[in-house]
């Protein structure tokens, strides 16, 4: 097939991110809303939704991979050495920033299409310290101190699961690994009778992996490899709400950018999705002290999400579907962080909330 103009390709993250963005609203699907869930309430349905969107995603993509269309050493996921302290750090950062705002970037997306202002001010503030993380003040930071703090991968092959045990002359495990993953992941979703009767969670955890399966194919497949994208990519809404937003101050070349086009597509399905349900409607914040939560919140997601090379999305299904081994640790600081924020927000702070569950477990010894 004839290679896809820049513009075709940011009109694919445009579909991509409106079919998410619809689908997930309608099933109230948030990562953070996810993992709260699990925390909070041991309810994993929503938590599985997410492994049900990882496992098509995996699917997909190393298909993608064994086919020898997409090559993920030219992603930003696997690189040669694994900046751990970064990654644990940034992710830990976000999922506080997270449980401050009560969403994820690609939940404020999908809350701003659906007329909550509050979202709007929260991906400000997001896309300026996430930028200033990338390329602008903070970047030296990120890049001469936390970043040099990094694990080299043995022979120096590329940072994933099947190619480091293929150095080690435990052969191609490639194959075994999806196939084993991906039946697991569907499994705890099918066992499970409530999300069986749950068609909108299903439908919204299948468009969510065939969405980022169809942002490799276009940015690593389909594009010409001379036009403007330097590197494959998918879902992720952490440095393109950056770009967009650095666009939006510059020049409108920016927007011709797949990530780009995903976040307006986020926005238009929300919208979308808002208006079929007859949801629509505008909000704002209630009084100072939701302000400057929601400001604190999105600075953190910003930074951290810069830091950690992804979101919950970018990291936890995007990295996950190249089986990168950054996934486990931005995963696990992601899970942590937003404990430690539902801690300051529920149980007033973190020291209260560990003398409770220690108090409790010597109660109960």
């Amino acid at each position: 097939m004839e290679p896809l103009p820049t513009w075709a390709v940011t009109l694919i993250g445009v579909v991509i991110g409106a079919a998410c963005g619809f689908t997930a609203r309608r099933a109230r699907l948030c990562s953070f809303g996810a993992i709260e869930d699990a925390w909070m309430g041991g309810d994993t349905r929503r938590l599985r939704i997410f492994g049900l969107a990882l496992a098509v995603a995996l699917v997909g993509t190393q298909l993608l991979v064994g086919f020898g269309w997409l090559s993920p050493r030219l992603s930003t996921y696997v690189p040669s050495a694994l900046p751990w302290l970064s990654i644990l750090l940034g992710s830990t950062v976000f999922g506080i920033g997270m449980a401050l705002v009560g969403t994820c970037g690609f939940g404020s997306l999908v809350r701003l299409g659906s007329g909550d202002l509050r979202s709007l001010i929260v991906m400000m503030v997001f896309g300026a310290v996430a930028y200033a993380t990338l390329r602008g003040m903070l970047a030296s930071f990120r890049i001469d101190v936390l970043e040099t703090v990094a694990l080299p991968i043995p022979g120096g092959v590329q940072g994933d699961l099947p190619s480091l045990l293929a150095w080690f002359g435990l052969g191609d495990w490639r194959l075994a690994i999806v196939l084993v993953a991906a039946l697991v992941l569907i499994l705890a979703v099918l066992t499970d009778p409530r999300l069986r009767r749950s068609p909108r969670l299903l439908l919204a955890g299948l468009t969510l992996g065939f969405g980022v399966v169809a942002g490799w194919w276009a940015t690593g497949v389909a594009i010409d490899e001379f036009a403007a994208f330097p590197r494959p990519q998918s879902l992720t809404f952490v440095s393109p709400i950056g770009r967009a937003l650095y666009a939006v101050l510059t020049h409108p070349i920016g927007f011709l950018d797949f990530g780009v086009g995903t976040i307006l597509g986020v926005m238009l399905g929300a919208f979308a999705s808002a208006l079929y349900d007859r949801e629509f409607r505008w909000e704002a914040f209630d009084d100072h002290h939701e302000m400057r939560r929601h400001l604190a919140g999105g600075a953190l997601m910003g930074f951290g999400g810069i830091l950690a090379g992804g979101c919950t999305i970018g990291q936890g299904v995007t990295a996950g579907s190249l089986m990168a081994l950054s996934w486990p640790l931005a995963v696990a600081g992601m899970m942590l962080g937003a404990r430690i924020g539902i801690a300051i927000l529920v149980e007033g702070s973190v020291s209260e909330m560990l003398a409770e569950r220690f108090g409790r477990r010597r109660r109960c010894d």
